[in-house]
């Protein structure tokens, strides 16, 4: 395993668009291994792997207070969501910067686990907000996509400031 190199807002790569994994072999299970370790070293609680400059439609996730429960989607569709949950948002790509966003309070998803089986999740809550909030991801969107533009300027310049002194 490996740790792998988590882009930073405002790199462009994180603007593209995931493409669908056609089958799940070695290397898409060694990618979810590395994307884990990734996301555990970090720390975070949810990592898609267009973040780590891997285009294609995975997400990995553990919302565990443990750390133990880790949940991998590989190609993801909402088929049903409900409800509405403000929440504050942090990502990994955007080092520092947490912020309010809307989202639907529980869904089920439906996708493949890491050893390419389908499999049906339904989650509400953080666990919603998470899978969501990666899901975006596969789309190039990034949660600071929902706020105002002034506030989104000022994290443009704040995670630039940051990337200079680094």
């Amino acid at each position: 395993m490996a740790i792998l190199e988590v882009l930073h807002y405002p790199d462009p790569r994180l603007r593209n668009r995931a493409r669908p994994v056609e089958h799940v072999d070695e290397r898409v299970r060694q990618l979810v291994d590395d994307m884990l370790e990734t996301m555990y070293a970090a720390p975070g609680i949810g990592l898609a792997a267009v973040q780590v400059n891997v285009p294609l439609r995975v997400i990995t996730i553990d919302c565990s207070e443990s750390r133990n429960e880790p949940v991998c989607l590989i190609n993801p569709t909402i088929e049903a969501e409900e409800g509405e949950l403000e929440a504050e948002e942090g990502c990994l790509s955007v080092p520092g910067v947490y912020e309010s966003v809307t989202r639907s309070r529980w869904i089920r998803v439906r996708a493949l686990d890491r050893d390419g089986e389908p499999i049906e999740l339904e989650a509400e809550d953080l666990l919603a907000v998470c899978v969501q909030h990666e899901m975006d991801h596969l789309e190039g969107i990034l949660f600071v996509d929902y706020l105002s533009r002034l506030k989104q300027a000022r994290i443009r310049r704040r995670t630039k400031k940051l990337q200079r002194q680094t």
